[in-house]
């Protein structure tokens, strides 16, 4: 049925009006934007000149605090060597914990303070003991085996009062007690050996060498808590600078006591953050030992300036010097500010901007990287002759704001209420025009539903009755099938009536209900046997399993079958292909579930919400075409609601529809 003509003008109304709405708030709009984008741009431009003025200054004080770093640095790299080491220890001693000064020189590195130093990029040869003092005992450990003899020739040689001999006569012989089976008289002789301290045996300290050699020890006798205590004094004596060891040295033992300690051998190098700090120390200096043999080649210049990052920290490596002599300072990412940059902080504060400094591969220095949307100033490297690049922000960035927020308030609030005004008014009218034209439509979908409902069973009543008034039925047979028909028309019509009538009274609030204990079993039994007549007409077969009769509601006999006949009538109208509808009858704790169960055409999950409001009817009923008035499913929800209980659906296109029924049960049954 075409929808009324009537009905189609209006549909225009709400856009109309809109636009004339619109219009004015638009220039309104227009205008406004205008002002305030000059206002903002020309705020924006006064906080950049101030962050531009702010980043030469900042600029160049760190410029100045540097050049100062380096101009003590070039007066060491010149003292005579008798004052050389003195002067550097002075200069070092007023330096930040994590800051330390190298000196180059002729194949030989000199570190201030000297134990903040993990490892060294370089270490002199160790004066040890030529091979031959041991080599009689040694002959006896390798070629004879004869591991009692060994040790007897290895304590002999363990009481020299050379401690270099006698440094490698303890480790030899510890290594043989191990090897005759004597742990313990092992572990007594490392302990002598550590008690030599930094002598060198196998090039290192021989208490390095001790410890990692009780700990082998005790771990191979499984004496886990020693081997724990031991490994942690291994640790903390490594990280501490205890000794000078190289870096590859610093790395297997560091490794090997995190894997006594049962840490993760290659997290554990780097993981600690108050090791990290220490860690990129050496690993500048390592990189500083480089650039030192450049400049001893005549590769590189000798002085300059760079930051670098490891062990994920920053370090910045200062040098100045000769080809002869290179005295370098190395500073962590905790005291860069410590050597002359102590005014640094001021100077941003009094600029009320924030600070950041980052290298050239984006890594953080110091401060925190603005975002990408925050003004900022930024200062190259190639600007500044710095090895970092600065990015200088606005302390606060909302104050900045203010000033510009306080001149256009007024502007912004007489047009926002303006325009407010006119586009609410516009939204509340339009949107009542849509709801009223969605009514509207919605209604006019209904009476045509309706009328379509209504003149199918009366055309077909009409035919026949005029067949019958008129004689021209053949034989009795055929007479008596057509009254059938007549009677089944009549109840169809009847119930499509009462439907109506019982929603009109609904709506208006009028519909009451005569509740009273029913069998709920025997009651959806003879509804499911009384929609079979009607379900076998059109080839459809009802399937039921119920659980046993004395389940017990309180309820409305007529509206409950009212509901169950109009899901039955659905479940057959929404399956076309399955003729088979199953109902189901369950007990669930204090409630009675009915479900009705076809393998139709199904529904979207987004028309499951929707498909209980009134007059609305889902895509499959409009592509389908099938017949209805939209108001079925209304009334069994706001029926079901009405016993206490709700109706739950699960659907999905093309596999079918559940509704499921919940009642409460009276009492305990």
């Amino acid at each position: 049925m075409p929808k009324s003509p009537g009905l189609q003008p209006r549909r225009h109304l709400p856009a109309l009006f809109f636009t004339a709405a619109l219009a004015p708030a638009i220039a309104l709009g227009w205008l406004g934007w205008r002002l305030i984008e000059q206002d903002r741009d020309l705020e924006r431009q006064r906080i950049q000149e101030r962050l531009e003025h702010a980043a030469d200054l900042i600029g160049a004080q760190l410029k100045q605090a540097l050049s100062e770093i380096e101009e003590q640095l070039a007066v060491l790299a010149a003292l005579p060597p008798s004052q050389l080491n003195l002067r550097t220890g002075q200069f070092a001693g007023n330096l930040g914990e994590n800051t330390i000064v190298a000196v180059f020189q002729a194949g030989e590195l000199s570190v201030f303070p000297p134990d903040h130093l993990l490892y060294y990029p370089y270490l002199p040869p160790a004066r040890e003991p030529p091979g031959s003092v041991f080599a009689a005992a040694e002959f006896l450990e390798y070629r004879e085996r004869n591991y009692g003899s060994a040790i007897a020739a290895f304590r002999r040689l363990a009481r020299s009062e050379e401690p270099e001999i006698r440094a490698g006569a303890l480790l030899r012989l510890g290594r043989n007690l191990r090897k005759a089976g004597r742990t313990e008289d092992a572990l007594k002789v490392y302990e002598e050996l550590g008690q030599l301290g930094s002598t060198p045996v196998a090039e290192l300290p021989a208490e390095l060498v001790a410890r990692k050699a009780r700990c082998a020890v005790l771990a191979e006798l499984g004496q886990t808590g020693a081997l724990q205590r031991e490994a942690a004094e291994l640790y903390s004596s490594l990280s501490s600078g205890r000794w000078r060891i190289t870096r590859a040295a610093y790395r297997f033992h560091t490794a090997e006591a995190l894997r006594w300690l049962g840490s993760n051998p290659e997290g554990g190098l780097a993981a600690a953050s108050g090791r990290r700090d220490a860690l990129a120390l050496a690993s500048a200096v390592d990189l500083m030992w480089e650039e030192w043999q450049r400049i001893r080649r005549g590769d590189s210049q000798t002085s300059g300036r760079r930051s670098h990052w490891a062990y994920e920290r920053p370090a910045l490596v200062l040098w100045r010097g000769t080809p002869e002599r290179v005295v370098a300072l190395a500073a962590a990412a905790g005291d860069f500010g410590s050597p002359g940059l102590a005014a640094l902080q001021g100077l941003v504060n009094r600029q009320d901007v924030n600070l950041a400094v980052t290298d050239v591969q984006g890594h953080s220095i110091l401060g925190r990287f603005p975002g990408s949307g925050v003004q900022q100033a930024m200062r190259t490297a190639v600007d500044t002759q710095l090895p970092w690049t600065l990015h200088v922000a606005s302390a606060d960035p909302q104050g900045d704001q203010d000033a510009l927020a306080r001149r256009r308030r007024l502007l912004l609030s007489g047009l926002a209420i303006m325009a407010a005004l006119v586009l609410a008014g516009g939204y509340f009218i339009a949107r009542s025009f849509s709801r009223e034209m969605a009514v509207a439509r919605l209604q006019s979908d209904f009476v045509a539903a309706v009328s379509h409902e209504f003149r199918t069973p009366l055309t077909t009543m009409r035919q026949l009755t005029e067949m019958l008034a008129r004689g021209r039925i053949p034989s009795e047979e055929r007479r008596q099938r057509y009254y059938e028909v007549l009677a089944h028309e009549t109840g169809r019509l009847h119930r499509l009536v009462e439907g109506l009538l019982n929603f009109g009274r609904m709506e208006a609030g009028a519909l009451e209900f005569r509740f009273e204990p029913i069998d709920a079993t025997t009651l959806v039994r003879n509804v499911v046997a009384d929609f079979q007549k009607e379900a076998e007409s059109r080839g459809y077969r009802i399937e039921i399993q119920a659980c046993e009769e004395g389940v017990i509601i309180r309820a409305d006999r007529e509206a409950i079958e009212r509901t169950l006949w109009n899901l039955l009538d659905n479940a057959v109208k929404y399956s076309p292909d399955c003729k088979t509808v199953w109902v189901d009858v369950a007990r669930e704790g204090a409630n009675l579930l009915v479900l009705v169960r076809d393998h139709g055409v199904g529904m979207p999950a987004e028309e499951l919400k929707e498909i209980f409001k009134k007059f609305v009817r889902g895509e499959a009923a409009r592509s389908t075409s099938v017949k209805g008035t939209g108001i079925g499913l209304t009334m069994v929800d706001r029926i079901v609601k009405a016993h206490g209980g709700r109706v739950r659906v699960d659907s999905e296109p093309g596999r079918g529809s559940t509704f499921t029924v919940v009642l409460p049960v009276e009492g305990k049954q």
